[in-house]
């Protein structure tokens, strides 16, 4: 199985990285029908910054594939993720609502770690998946899931079809460098069932859940379909196949972003191929930011202050760019504020499906994507972490913080060594203007006392609707997690 996995890899390899696919004389010529559904490809990573490609500002290394997808669509220059962790930002991306909506507030372990029931994304919960499904789309996840890890949770309960990949971050192994906790071998799961465990090496990861995704392409190219591709990778362990292996000139992390951005090449290769690529809905984007105390194992916010596990604007900020071919023309950056809960209205619409019967938090924002509009389709979007603590909202060009605890370097770490973080307490409420200061430096909360009023009015009527903890505040909550 290794050898044929090898050869099948070098093929593709050869016909997309050397001879860049087909010409476009040899192609299945795109044809659109005005009333056909189009398919949507999700290409998500994990725990990459947003200065990761070069569209985004990165000039160690170039992504001229995930760059396409910005340059020939739109990039959007403010798109949030709901919480700055792994489970959370999944959670509200698939449902289309704040992850505390749901009673989901951290990134979940292993069930066998865990002395409670195993937990995970409420399967009562109405997705992306199962939603376009009902309106005849084929669904297929490959790669990190993060949203239950035992049968029940899995993601053939929540809508996809098809499922391969791992369950849950690709740190939580046995060869975990931080030996904070006993991990087991990371499992490689097929539908339901564990194929395969790695113990030690995650190296042919990118490349074949890139393969299994084209295949996936292929099979349903006569027929819409929803393909969510999420990279484990640039979380750490990082690693990347013998073929990009200091290819970068900018250490592992570059070369890691080099095999992604193949990846995204081979992507739409395959949709080209199948003359599919035109009526395809392609969206890249990070789940948080960068795991910034890993050191040169963490990507760059390109000045964006702090990265994961901080509600900051560099934690929560994420590289996203969409790509439409027969409906979006290419446009300049938009700068108006969008968030992932807005991608199920959003999409959903496109698809001519319908929207969960169940209450979200996201809007439809293709008005604003496609140029027609560009005020914002929320008044704020509220930032919510550490459990269920309003930790700041985006109101216009203003951020305001209220007091909270969140994480801050201490020490860099090196060569995929942990260095030293620490959970510190803003003790007070700041405010900042994004536009004048997207790094965030300058506190004008004195200035605009009838800017936090504003935001104080809308914050007042978010928590009693989600509650907040810090302030002993309690919100309509479903809870999404428990034994079945």
């Amino acid at each position: 199985m290794e050898n044929n996995l090898f050869i099948l890899g070098a093929l593709y390899l050869f016909m997309f990285t050397v001879l860049g696919g087909c010409t476009k004389s040899e192609r299945a010529p795109d044809v659109v029908k005005q009333d056909t559904q189009p398919n949507i490809v999700l290409i998500l990573t994990d725990d990459q910054a947003y200065a990761d490609t070069s569209a985004f500002g990165q000039e160690a290394y170039t992504t001229p594939n995930i760059d396409s997808i910005a340059n020939n669509g739109v990039m959007l220059t403010n798109f949030y993720v709901s919480q700055p962790v792994c489970s959370t930002s999944r959670a509200s991306i698939l449902t289309g609502a704040y992850a505390n909506r749901l009673g989901i507030s951290y990134a979940f372990f292993p069930t066998e770690l865990t002395e409670g029931p195993a937990v995970g994304l409420n399967p009562a919960e109405e997705t992306l998946p199962e939603l376009l499904k009902q309106s005849g789309y084929t669904t297929g996840l490959f790669g990190k899931w993060h949203l239950g890890d035992t049968e029940p949770f899995l993601p053939t309960n929540h809508g996809f079809d098809v499922y391969y990949g791992i369950p849950y971050s690709n740190d939580m192994w046995s060869a975990n460098a931080t030996k904070q906790y006993d991990f087991g071998p990371l499992p490689v799961i097929s539908q339901t069932e564990v194929v395969k465990t790695l113990t030690d090496d995650q190296s042919d990861l990118t490349q074949e859940i890139t393969y299994k995704s084209i295949d996936f392409i292929n099979a349903n190219k006569d027929k819409p379909f929803f393909l969510m591709l999420a990279h484990p990778q640039p979380h750490v362990p990082l690693f990347v196949s013998k073929e990009f292996e200091g290819k970068s000139g900018a250490g592992l992390y570059g070369d890691v972003m080099l095999e992604i951005d193949w990846s995204t090449g081979a992507i739409q290769e395959a949709l080209k191929a199948n003359g599919i690529f035109d009526n395809t809905i392609l969206i890249f984007m990070s789940d948080n930011g960068p795991w910034l105390v890993f050191g040169d194992h963490a990507g760059s916010t390109g000045g964006l202050r702090n990265g994961k596990l901080s509600v900051f604007e560099g934690g929560v900020r994420t590289p996203t760019s969409i790509q439409w071919p027969a409906k979006l023309k290419a446009q300049a950056p938009i700068d108006t504020p969008m968030m992932s809960i807005d991608l199920l209205p959003t999409l959903v619409k496109l698809a001519d499906a319908s929207l969960p019967q169940k209450e979200i938090d996201g809007k439809n924002v293709w008005p604003i994507i496609s140029g027609k509009q560009t005020q914002a389709a929320h008044e704020a979007y509220f930032f919510y972490f550490h459990k269920n603590d309003l930790s700041a909202v985006r109101y216009q060009d203003y951020k305001l913080y209220y007091p909270h605890t969140h994480s801050s370097v201490v020490e860099k770490g090196a060569g995929g060594v942990k260095g030293q973080e620490d959970f510190v307490k803003l003790d007070a409420m700041r405010l900042y203007n994004l536009k004048d200061d997207p790094t965030e430096t300058k506190d004008i909360s004195n200035e605009h006392p009838e800017i936090i009023a504003i935001i104080e009015k809308l914050a007042d009527e978010k928590r009693a609707e989600l509650g907040d903890d810090l302030r002993g505040i309690k919100g309509n909550e479903r809870r999404a997690l428990g034994s079945l």
